[in-house]
């Protein structure tokens, strides 16, 4: 049977394949649409499989909050280029995924769902049109406990949202903006882990227990040392990023204000990226690997 370009233009259409892999599915098929369509999507699938092991390290974190301000979703999904995280297809799958959880608030990345379709059943459909292993790797959800929800983006790379109670929203927006940048572990003292503040004065008392000081004078430099390292690990306990000669616990007592939470996301945090040679990457594109 004859393959008319009207042909290779619907197949292209509906699974986003290139030209001549879509004459070649038509070919195959005998010309018969559905068939190629169905043959397309399993060799897609079985291609997105093999990508599943590539690492994806680039991508977005993006938010969103409800109509009335109560609700949040933040999500962090990536890619293994920042090209491909650009493109229309990714844009389009970040914003479904991220709706999803805020209309949901799934448990897990395994209960989302897209449409009624579980997420991981579009995420290959996407991996194969894209060509790249793309991954929803983790988010944040909630409900507001009666304070003002705010939110902050570094150029999609890092997201916040923040919960103050009292103060106004461009106070809840700098607080935001102060986490993107600063990084604290928790609000404050209250929230850091036993095990990790024990840890923390182990390796403290030995570095002074080298100064060769009597043990008094131990114990008061390690007290000293301590309150620094937690007020550089807590939100309340950091110079203001806007305004470093006053802490953040004074600028939200000035306010009358607190912060009940926040949320930090940074993209590819903790992943251990590929070296790759630019021009080994771009022919492996080229052979479809």
């Amino acid at each position: 049977m004859q393959i008319s370009a009207s042909m290779v233009k619907e197949l292209r259409e509906r699974t986003g394949a290139g030209m001549m892999e879509c004459k070649k599915a038509l070919t195959e098929a005998a010309g018969d649409m559905e068939a190629a369509v169905e043959q397309m999507r399993i060799s897609g699938l079985a291609k997105a499989d093999k990508k599943s092991g590539n690492t994806a390290a680039e991508g977005v974190v993006e938010i969103k909050l409800s109509d009335d301000g109560k609700r949040f979703a933040m999500v962090e999904i990536n890619s293994q280029t920042d090209f491909a995280a650009k493109s229309e297809d990714f844009i389009g799958f970040v914003n479904a995924v991220t709706q999803a959880v805020l209309d949901d608030q799934p448990a897990s990345v395994e209960d989302i769902k897209i449409d009624g379709r579980d997420v991981e059943e579009v995420r290959k459909e996407l991996v194969a049109k894209i060509g790249e292993n793309i991954q929803v790797r983790r988010f944040e959800a909630g409900t507001s406990s009666g304070g003002t929800l705010a939110q902050y983006s570094h150029s999609g790379r890092i997201g916040v949202v923040t919960e103050v109670v009292g103060g106004d929203a461009a106070l809840a927006k700098d607080i935001a903006m102060h986490v993107a940048a600063n990084k604290p572990h928790c609000v404050d003292e209250s929230g850091v882990p036993a095990e990790m503040l024990e840890k923390e004065k182990s390796i403290l008392m030995a570095e002074a227990a080298e100064s060769g000081k009597p043990a008094e004078i131990i114990e008061k430099m390690v007290e000293g040392r301590v309150r620094k390292y937690l007020a550089d690990i807590t939100l309340i306990g950091q110079p203001f990023v806007k305004d470093p000669d006053q802490t953040v616990e004074k600028l939200l007592k000035a306010a009358g204000a607190s912060v009940t939470a926040f949320h930090r996301l940074e993209v590819g945090e903790g992943i251990e990226k590929k070296v790759e040679n630019f021009a080994d990457e771009v022919m492996a594109q080229v052979r479809g690997e």
